[in-house]
C-alpha cells in the first residue's frame, strides 16, 4: 500500500464511492449598483403606472391647471408686447417638474416608509444607493412625460411658440435636467418631515401650492411684492420658471425681469447648489427604519 492509499485525507478516500470529489459551493456575486438600480427602476415605473390615483394626481393636476388658467388669462403683460398666457405657460412647466419630482417623490417615500417597504429593502442585499437610483429614474421618466404633455397642450391650444434657436433648446434641456434633480433631492430630504402616509399629501401640497404662487407661475414674477420675490429666490421653482421664460419668451421680456436679464448662469448655479444641498440633507435625514408593519 502506498502512502497516498493509506492517508485518510487523500482524495481517493475523501471522494464518494462511484463519483468524483465535490467542488466547493460557489456563492453568486452580488449585483452592482447599476444592475440593481436598473432592476429597481423597472419596479418603480411599473408601480407608478399601475397606481391610477398617483398617476392622475401627479401628471394630470398641472395639466388641469394649464387648461383652466390658460383659458382664463388674456391680454399683454404691462410694459411688454408679450401675451400673459405665454408667461403662464412657461411657469406651469416648472410647476409640472415640481409636481413629479418634489411632490410625487416625497409622498411616495413617505408611503413606502409607513408601510415598511423602505425598512424591508434596507434589510436585503440590494445596495442602498440602488433605491435612490430607482427613484431618480422614475422621476426623470415621469418628468419628461409631464413636460411633453404640457408642451403639447400649450402648443396646440394656446399657441406657445417653440424655442427658436439651438441655444434655447439647450437651455430647455439643462434647465429641465437640473431642475428635476434639484427638486427630487429636495423631495427626498423633505420626506423626513412627513410623519406618516396619511398626512403626506397634507404636508406636501401646501408647500407645492405656495411656491407656485410666489415663484412667478400664475403671475409675472416682477409684479409680485418684493418680499415674495426675495422668499422665492431661495427655492428652485423660481429659477426653473425663469429659465423656461428665457426659452419661450422674447428677449424683450428681460426688461420686466427683476434683474433686467435672464441670469442663466445664476439659474444654473442655484439649481446645482440645490442638487448638492438636497443630496447632503437626504444623507443626513433619510430614515431607513420606519414604523413596523403589523
Amino acid at each position: 500500500m502506498t502512502l497516498a492509499e493509506a492517508s485518510p485525507n487523500s482524495p481517493a478516500q475523501a471522494a464518494p464511492a462511484g463519483g468524483a470529489a465535490r467542488e466547493p459551493r460557489r456563492t453568486a456575486p452580488m449585483p452592482g449598483v447599476w444592475r440593481a438600480g436598473m432592476a429597481r427602476s423597472r419596479v418603480e415605473l411599473r408601480a407608478f403606472f399601475r397606481n391610477k390615483q398617483s398617476l392622475v394626481f401627479t401628471l394630470m393636476f398641472p395639466v388641469i391647471l394649464l387648461v383652466v388658467f390658460g383659458s382664463i388669462f388674456s391680454g399683454k403683460v404691462a410694459g411688454t408686447d408679450t401675451d400673459l398666457k405665454q408667461v403662464f405657460m412657461a411657469g406651469i412647466i416648472a410647476a409640472g417638474v415640481m409636481s413629479t419630482s418634489f411632490s410625487g417623490l416625497a409622498i411616495n417615500v413617505a408611503i413606502e416608509r409607513d408601510t415598511g417597504t423602505v425598512r424591508r429593502l434596507a434589510m436585503t442585499p440590494m445596495p442602498k444607493s440602488a433605491y435612490f437610483v430607482g427613484k431618480l429614474v422614475r422621476v426623470v421618466v415621469t418628468t419628461v412625460l409631464e413636460t411633453a404633455l404640457l408642451l403639447g397642450i400649450a402648443l396646440t391650444l394656446f399657441g406657445l411658440p417653440l424655442p427658436s434657436t439651438a441655444e434655447r433648446w439647450a437651455t430647455l434641456g439643462w434647465d429641465l435636467a437640473l431642475g428635476t434633480v434639484a427638486c427630487a433631492m429636495a423631495g427626498a430630504a423633505y420626506s423626513a418631515a412627513i410623519p406618516n402616509s396619511r398626512s403626506a399629501a397634507a404636508v406636501v401640497t401646501p408647500v407645492f401650492m405656495v411656491l407656485q404662487f410666489i415663484s412667478g407661475v400664475f403671475f409675472p414674477f416682477g409684479q409680485l411684492p418684493h418680499w415674495m420675490q426675495t422668499t422665492a429666490a431661495f427655492f428652485p421653482v423660481k429659477w426653473m420658471a425663469q429659465g423656461f421664460r428665457s426659452v419661450f419668451l422674447p428677449d424683450s421680456f428681460q426688461a420686466v425681469e427683476p434683474a433686467g436679464n435672464w441670469e442663466l448662469g445664476h439659474i444654473a448655479l442655484v439649481l446645482a447648489l440645490w442638487t448638492l444641498g438636497g443630496l447632503v440633507l437626504t444623507a443626513m435625514t433619510f430614515r431607513w427604519r420606519g414604523p413596523r408593519v403589523r
